[in-house]
């Protein structure tokens, strides 16, 4: 029996999935006419074409980083896709913000914690994601999320949802434009950690290989190499480490820790997150 598939309830799935309309009156005619059917049969579709796209490279997408109305809490998302016109879609980067809302809104603790979260009724987020592959054409992932809590957490995002970084101050205040001048710091210079003695031990240890290995080449003696690299690590962690870092917006050539101090004495970074796209 061939069901009649009204322009309506085509118009109905396309609203509720994103998917184009021919593909929602096939979807509806293989279901006969059913709706949660049809919304299966797209998502298998999209299952497919994941499976044949997980090799893919998905370099472009959106990056949002927000923070809760106390500015306690901060998430940053990247929703991934292959291509720099999906990137730009309105639609696309709708679907990166309801997926940031959702993880704002629960906080979720772990990117496979996201994935499993309720998008709507009956379908969590990595479903979603898997229709939304059948819908695009293209690979699309949540690829980072990452969280962070604080005093005050300040979020920025740069260069048309490119980069997003969290900024966690230590004190409440007034510190809105101080914190997003910060991450634009971040987002700019790429620090390794906040400060010297929050970088990676093992970071440390490959910096002082890397320059003892230079003024071994240099013909300094054995015994001097070590003290070489301890001095060649001083300057590692003023290019390297936010708070030590010359403040870009500055004139003056303080460090960031220097500015904050301007503002108020006892401000400062906690931590800060910094997720960009291509990663």
């Amino acid at each position: 029996m061939d069901v009649k598939i009204s322009a309506k309830d085509v118009a109905a799935l396309r609203k509720e999935t994103g998917a184009g309309m021919m593909d929602c009156k096939k979807a509806l005619k293989e279901a006969g006419g059913d709706m949660e059917a049809a919304k299966d049969i797209l998502r298998k579709k999209g299952q497919k074409l994941a499976a044949k796209r997980v090799d893919r490279d998905a370099k472009e997408g959106v990056v949002i980083a927000q923070t809760t109305p106390d500015s306690k809490k901060g998430i940053v998302v990247n929703l991934s896709c292959e291509t720099d016109f999906v990137a730009k879609n309105a639609d696309f980067i709708a679907l990166a913000q309801q997926v940031a809302d959702i993880a704002l809104n629960t906080f979720p603790a772990s990117l496979d914690d996201l994935l499993a979260t309720d998008f709507e009724s009956g379908l969590s987020v990595g479903d979603k994601i898997t229709e939304q592959i059948g819908v695009i054409g293209e690979k699309v992932e949540v690829k980072k999320y990452e969280i962070l809590e604080s005093d005050m957490v300040v979020p920025y995002i740069h260069a048309g949802y490119r980069r997003g970084v969290l900024i966690g101050l230590n004190k409440t205040g007034d510190f809105q434009e101080v914190g997003k001048n910060v991450a634009m710091q971040v987002a700019a210079m790429n620090p390794v950690a906040v400060d010297k003695d929050d970088v990676d031990a093992s970071v440390v240890q490959k910096e002082i290989e890397i320059g003892m290995e230079q003024a071994r080449m240099q013909g300094k003696p054995e015994n001097m190499l070590e003290r070489i690299a301890q001095g060649k690590l001083g300057k590692f962690y003023k290019e390297n480490t936010l708070l030590n870092q010359e403040y870009v917006k500055g004139s003056n050539k303080e460090t960031v820790s220097a500015y904050l101090k301007g503002i108020d004495k006892d401000l400062t970074v906690l931590a800060f997150r910094h997720v960009g796209l291509g990663g």
